[in-house]
């Protein structure tokens, strides 16, 4: 019983893991955004966008999270733990 709790353990670790490395790896911009953008590197050679894209994708997550969170707590409403016998 307890291998099992542990391997569920370890997965959503893993899960979590995975995706807090998820915005690291996407570069996310809107329309407006990218225009923006372009404009001021058409006018300076050395306008970094990184941190626009941190940003972006940052303000992206919440909205999700907050989702997956209410998700969450449902579904355990909706669902009781079955009884052990």
């Amino acid at each position: 019983m307890k291998t099992k709790a542990f391997f569920r353990g370890m997965a959503a670790l893993a899960l979590a893991f995975m995706l807090m490395l998820a915005p690291m790896v996407a570069g996310a911009q809107c329309i407006m955004c990218k225009a923006q953008v372009e404009a001021a590197k058409a006018e300076r050679d050395d306008y970094d966008v990184t941190g626009l894209n941190k940003g972006i994708v940052y303000m992206m997550t919440v909205p999700y999270l907050l989702m997956g969170a209410v998700g969450y707590f449902w579904y355990r409403r909706t669902h009781p733990k079955a009884p052990k016998a």
